[in-house]
């Protein structure tokens, strides 16, 4: 089934979503055979037995075990996690598919353990940023209910948010925030897909506000933006608008951003800097259509655009609320590393790194064998299952182990694990679609820290998705 220009940039805009060509959707889920970690091509006989021993007891030395997953009970157990993120200010944690509950339900676990131990105070999601703006006043004023607004926003390619467990998220933090009031914690969306009819709303109040002779230019270069439309049917049907009307479109969005940006702050800088930031994302979204889909050259163009922005959003955010940050996206998004570089020439994480240096850590999630959800070619929503990670695969090697569930920094890894690392060799990385992959990624130039689960399941997702 041929997909449309639509169907493929959604996909891409959750993270390594297009379909594998010739790769049957049941093949990852064949357990492997018994041999160690064979490299694809080569003998496994005890020469391979050995080497892999020795990598092992190396990740041995250095692993420290995960007793759960699940966000609740004591956690001296991240500790290691702790000294291992040291001072960052934006901790970036992925997950190898979009849509399984063990890593959305260790990113609870996690954040809720920073937030009580190492003073962190936003949690930020590969999401919209207006649909940040409207689950934060949620957990900051209980505006709103979470389950709706989570119905509202998560849909298209972003319905995989719309789970058990990252609501349960969200009321925690609502109730963290009515026990401490004056010390909150934040919800955050960094992304661009889609903005909301809430960010226009509040650019041309603020303009009505403070430069009312403005008000009818702002009308005409926001003319036809506003979304009137749910969030899925907007964003599919704005990808299905001619080139040459989204260019148009962007360059009215950038001209209402310069307007803005060139008038004086007033008073209340801080108000001021928020309605730009807001213009900025209409922007952003606009920039992110505003290429052409039928090129590969400029759909790449567009990821790189996307991860930048993601970054950009980021940084403002930290800078603006001076709160200690996690990050949750796919593994590509908080990577340093692409691991396709034809689709995705840089990622957010390369970005984070060019912002923030040291400040910035991420974290790569891993898994041996266990199910996810994920759209076919026919856009069908199926739970798929993997058997046992292939001979040759970074995760074949991680599942050797002594600890079912583990963390490791894989930058104090010694040898010879730590050459081992910086080989690429196939990984699992799935995004809104299967098939995908698998990718050849280098761990060790990847990511700062690992944490590896032998056994996942799929998320349950919440309504008729």
């Amino acid at each position: 089934m041929q997909r449309s220009p639509s169907a493929l940039v959604l996909a891409l805009l959750l993270g390594l979503g297009t379909a594998t060509a010739g790769v049957p959707p049941t093949a990852a889920a064949v357990p492997a055979p018994t041999s160690p970690d064979a490299s694809p091509g080569n003998s496994s006989g005890a020469s391979s037995d050995a080497s892999t021993a020795r990598i092992v007891a190396a990740l041995n030395r250095s692993a420290h075990p995960l007793r759960t997953v699940e966000p609740q009970g004591d956690t001296d157990e991240l500790r290691p996690l702790d000294r291992m993120i040291g001072d960052a200010r934006v901790v970036g944690i992925g997950e190898a598919t979009h849509s399984s509950h063990d890593f959305f339900a260790l990113k609870s676990r996690i954040f809720r353990h920073l937030v009580e131990e190492k003073g962190f105070r936003t949690f930020a999601l590969e999401a919209s940023w207006s649909t940040g703006l409207r689950l934060n006043d949620y957990v900051l004023h209980g505006t709103g209910d979470p389950g709706r607004i989570m119905s509202d926003e998560f849909q298209s390619d972003y319905l995989w948010w719309n789970n058990t467990d990252f609501l349960r998220l969200i009321e925690w933090m609502r109730a963290y925030n009515v026990r401490h009031p004056h010390d909150p914690v934040r919800f955050m969306g960094d992304d661009i897909g889609w903005t909301g009819p809430e960010v226009y709303d509040a650019v041309t109040g603020y303009v009505a506000r403070t430069h009312p002779e403005l008000n009818a230019r702002f009308d005409e270069l926001y003319r036809g933006l506003r979304p009137t439309a749910a969030t899925g049917t907007y964003m599919k049907h704005y990808l299905d608008t001619p080139y040459a009307a989204r260019k148009e479109m962007a360059e009215r969005t950038g001209r209402a951003l310069r307007l803005l940006t060139r008038r004086s702050s007033g008073a209340d800088r801080v108000a001021f800097d928020r309605a730009v930031q807001n213009a900025r994302a209409i922007d952003r979204t606009a920039r992110q259509y505003a290429f052409d889909f039928d090129d590969p050259a400029q759909l790449a163009a567009s990821m790189r655009y996307r991860d930048r922005a993601m970054a950009a959003n980021v940084v403002w955010w930290q800078q603006h609320t001076g709160t200690k940050m996690l990050l949750s996206a796919h593994n590509a998004h908080v990577a340093y590393q692409t691991p396709e570089p034809a689709q995705y020439p840089r990622m957010q994480g390369a970005f984070l790194r060019d912002s923030f240096g040291p400040a910035y850590v991420n974290v790569g999630l891993t898994f041996d064998q266990g199910s996810f959800n994920a759209t076919g070619s026919d856009g069908v929503i199926r739970r798929r299952t993997f058997g046992p990670a292939a001979p040759g695969s970074n995760e074949r090697t991680l599942d050797q182990v002594r600890y079912r569930n583990y963390a490791v920094d894989l930058r104090t890894v010694g040898s010879p694990a730590r050459a081992w690392l910086a080989a690429a060799r196939p990984t699992r990385s799935i995004g809104t679609a299967y098939p995908a992959g698998p990718y050849d990624i280098a761990l060790g130039r990847s990511y700062d820290i690992l944490i590896h689960l032998h056994h996942i399941t799929a998320a349950r997702l919440r309504g008729d998705t």
